[in-house]
Order: C-alpha cells, then structure tokens, then sequence
C-alpha cells in the first residue's frame, strides 16, 4: 500500500473541520446543531478526509 502525503488544502479542510467539533463539543461559540452527535460526526469527515488525501495521489 503506497501513501502519499495530502495537499495542503486538504490538510486545511481537514483541520478546519476538526476544529468546528471541538468548538462544538466545548460550546465556545455558538454554532446551531443540526446533527444529532455533531461533534462526531465533524470529526470523522475530518479524518476520513485526511484519510482519502493520503490515499488518493493528486488530490
């Protein structure tokens, strides 16, 4: 199996994504739920973003 290091702007999207569930879960800003388990779910795009970027090449 060949890896190959994400794009920066998936690297970006998958931060930003990640940082909306923690802001989320720890109610720092207000952000409106239209998810139950928002907070999961954010996270697990975040890394299953990460994840095809390092397995897909060229995205």
């Amino acid at each position: 199996m060949r890896l190959n290091p994400p794009t920066i702007v998936i690297f970006l999207i998958s931060l930003v994504l990640a940082g909306l569930a923690v802001v989320t879960k720890m109610g720092i800003v207000p952000i409106p739920r239209y998810l139950p388990h928002q907070e999961y779910w954010l996270a697990m795009t975040a890394y299953l973003t990460l994840m095809v970027g390092n397995l897909v090449r060229g995205i």
